[in-house]
């Protein structure tokens, strides 16, 4: 994805610094593989209310404010910064992770109500492949089950 060039938005005190704590954890859990990485997120995701695209909003753009990362081409850490913040206030925007093949590009962003948000480039093209999304967001196809395993 091409940098973006991100505003920043004023933050108080409190919020600046959860939005600092939410992109320190957040640096740490991109390390982990994928799946283990989906099991995580979907463990923080529990008992928590639907995030607001306004909610979402904010965190991002705080993860943008406090981080040089976040506000490049740090999609992957941007993304779960903004959920983790989310989830520190209570709620959980639904977070996804997918490619493009034409041009190929991967990226990992966050949704309310099926609709990516602050997202600043055309995302019809994306194909989600990992989600983590709160049980009350919009229904998304379920997955093809995986054919019989053959024994050898």
């Amino acid at each position: 994805m091409p940098v973006v060039s991100e505003h920043r938005v004023p933050l108080g005190l409190w919020t600046g610094a959860l939005a600092r704590v939410s992109v320190g954890i957040a640096r740490l859990l991109v390390m982990l593989p994928p799946g283990r990485l989906r099991r995580v997120l979907a463990v923080l995701s529990r008992g928590s209310r639907p995030a607001t695209e306004r909610q979402a909003a904010y965190a991002r753009q705080a993860a943008v404010t406090v981080s040089v990362r976040c506000a490049g081409l740090g999609c992957l850490q941007r993304s779960v910064a903004a959920a983790v913040m989310c989830r520190l206030q209570g709620a959980w925007p639904d977070w996804c992770s997918g490619f493009r093949t034409e041009p190929f590009g991967a990226h990992a962003w966050v949704e309310v109500d099926g609709r990516p948000v602050g997202e600043p480039a055309d995302m019809s093209r994306f194909r989600t492949v990992i989600a983590v999304r709160h049980p009350r967001s919009v229904p998304q196809p379920a997955a093809a089950p995986h054919p019989p395993r053959r024994n050898a």
